[in-house]
């Protein structure tokens, strides 16, 4: 289990990580102790992790380019952050207009750092721009982890290493969720738990701040760092970065969030505190944070990826605030294996698993010791066995990249119908591909706009069959009239023929 006052030997040290010296920030130039003579900092090579790295791009990237290419996104997140860069990128509020006309998207998750991708937008303005910065960032995460493996374990475990963390579930699943904020966490963990590993306090503790521009919830994450600097002997810094971390969490929940949303509070509380329209009190959240048998399977592979030996380091404790909010929530799909939700805890894992091998490696428990020689080559084999039910098996099939089938030459038809600069209402198929040069609300979701364009797919998975477009374009939009412009296969385009209201709810006079 997890050892915070354990050295690489098993015997008792005081509160540090294995070996520590009296250095303030590493010593880059000496082997870590209990890998038997591992490679040190210096010659350690960086070109074989670049080179797996840009291996593991461009496998993502190709994944999800051609899932959106084939017009596969399987949820509205591609378009509501492509509707935020482009706010960016033209120097504008992050309105979002998929979220409901005029809104603020600061009011609903605190991500300002999806800013920096402001630039790469300017040079292509496209979704598709957002799905290769996340394979990047993915990437990277795999440079990290396996670069800093290699260095604290020597032989061949860092490349071994990053093809279990780039073949990992988390990521996978992440790279088929199209693109998400927490993209920009995976490096930034990655580096947080390298420099612990290395005893570079002071880099774990810069490399942690910007964590809470990411994503609300990773203030607490922070506050675990700080924790963790607190024990292994970095007390006032420590106890410094825990008090930002917490301040950050509750001040970004409680103030950032509600003086952004025109609801005046946080939504997600209700993913907690409500079942469906059940009211659940936070006892009966708490002891039923294993009530599902998804929840256990999910616990089971996150550790099990590591072939257990993430459980040897305190590293793992990064990962509960995160679980934390996951099983307490009344939401399933924030409880297994599918979604983006577990990407953020890969790289923490992976480090763990090299730390727990390091420290399993001169056991005076022979069974220990033994295992931790081949932990790292199994967790590798894990992976790849498990990837032939994960989204990169798709790669080997040739339907995969076969763009030209019917459902997507209707697709790109109805795209063709729409004009730039229009006001569209949409589902989910066409919604990524419309962000970039129209304004998009989601189908349902913008009252009183009515939209120059209703475009929907009849076969999106409707609770009831649509019958007649047009008679549902005019029931969402009362105040306008519809004509049918185009029909191809299961896509149908609706213009408006009455005139352009004189005020439209959420757009503002330029």
């Amino acid at each position: 289990m997890l050892e915070l006052n354990k050295s690489g030997t098993d015997r008792p040290g005081p509160g540090r990580l294995p070996a520590q010296g009296p250095g303030p920030d590493a010593r880059p130039a000496e082997a870590a102790p209990g890998t038997g003579g591992a490679a040190t900092v210096e010659r350690v090579p960086l070109r074989p992790y670049l080179v797996a790295g840009a291996i593991l791009c461009a496998l993502y990237f190709l994944y999800a380019y051609f899932q959106y290419s084939r017009f596969g996104s399987p949820s509205w997140d591609l378009g509501i952050f492509e509707q935020e860069v482009r706010a960016y990128a033209g120097f504008d509020a992050p309105v979002v207009d998929i979220k409901g006309p005029g809104y603020l998207i600061l009011g609903d998750h605190f991500s300002p750092i999806v800013a920096l991708l402001a630039p790469l937008y300017w040079l292509w303005p496209s979704a598709e721009s957002l799905l290769f910065a996340q394979a990047a960032l993915f990437a990277l995460g795999a440079v990290i982890v396996g670069r800093t493996t290699q260095q604290l374990l020597g032989g061949r475990s860092g490349l071994c290493v990053t093809v279990a963390y780039g073949l990992s579930w988390g990521i996978q699943e992440a790279v088929k969720a199209d693109f998400h904020e927490i993209a920009f966490a995976v490096p930034l963990l990655a580096l947080v738990c390298r420099a612990l590993l290395l005893e570079r306090y002071t880099a774990a503790l810069l490399w942690s701040l910007p964590l809470v521009l990411v994503k609300e919830d990773l203030g607490a994450t922070v506050a675990v760092v700080g924790f963790l600097l607190f024990v292994y002997g970095r007390r006032l810094q420590g106890a410094l970065l825990a008090a930002f971390g917490v301040a950050a969490f509750v001040v970004t929940l409680m103030v950032l969030i509600p003086a952004a949303s025109s609801a005046g509070t946080y939504d997600y509380w209700q993913k907690i505190d409500k079942n469906g329209e059940r009211d659940v009190s936070m006892l009966d959240s708490v002891l039923g944070v294993l009530d599902s048998s998804v929840k256990i399977e999910m616990l089971v592979f996150l550790i099990g990826i590591t072939a257990f030996m993430a459980l040897r380091s305190p590293l793992t404790l990064l990962i509960v605030p995160t679980l934390g909010w996951r099983l307490l929530s009344q939401d399933s799909n924030h409880w297994g294996m599918v979604w983006h939700y577990s990407a953020i805890l890969m790289p923490v894992l992976f480090l763990a698993l090299a730390d727990g091998v390091r420290r399993s490696r001169d056991s005076h428990r022979p069974w220990l010791a033994s295992y931790a020689k081949v932990a790292v080559p199994v967790a590798a084999a894990i992976a790849v066995a498990m990837t032939q039910h994960l989204p990169l098996r798709d790669l080997l099939r040739p339907e995969t990249y076969r763009t030209d089938d019917a459902r997507s030459q209707a697709a790109r038809a109805a795209l063709d119908a729409i004009p730039a600069g229009a006001r569209v209402e949409t589902d989910i198929t066409l919604m990524a591909h419309l962000t970039s040069d129209r304004t998009v609300y989601w189908v349902g979701g913008a009252p009183g706009t009515a939209p120059d364009i209703v475009a929907i797919n009849l076969d999106f998975g409707w609770s009831r069959p649509i019958q007649d477009p047009v008679a549902y374009a005019e029931q969402l939009h009362p105040e306008a009239s519809y004509r049918l412009k185009h029909r191809g296969g299961s896509f149908v385009v609706m213009e408006r023929t009455s005139p352009e209201p004189a005020e439209i709810p959420g757009v503002r006079d330029g």
